[in-house]
């Protein structure tokens, strides 16, 4: 089994180009040279993001689980822990209580 090669932000921005689009997702790199005809929302989205971080832009889409699992084949490596961002939750859990609630 290969290992995962492992890029900076620096190097996505730098490797990727219009005919080879690089994009991170939650700290993974994905090549989708291969994928921009298919992309149901235009290659032009995809080109849009070429070389950069477009974790929010894909998620304030709200992807299914078919897409998602179909990602893992353009996965072409992961972010350098040096530069990986926390993933922030989309919402608060509705059962979590703010600090500055006396009503009980």
């Amino acid at each position: 089994m290969s290992e995962t090669k492992i890029f900076t932000l620096k190097q996505v921005e730098e490797e990727s180009s219009p005919s080879k689009p690089l994009l991170v997702i939650n700290n993974a790199v994905y090549d989708v040279t291969s994928f921009l005809n298919e992309h149901p929302g235009g290659e032009e989205v995809l080109l849009e993001q070429s070389g950069k971080d477009a974790s929010e832009q894909f998620e304030d889409v709200g992807h299914s689980s078919d897409a998602r699992e179909m990602m893992t084949k353009y996965k072409v490596g992961d972010i350098a822990e040096s530069d990986r961002k926390k993933e922030v939750p989309k919402e608060k859990p509705k059962w979590e209580a703010s600090d500055t609630d006396t009503s009980r």
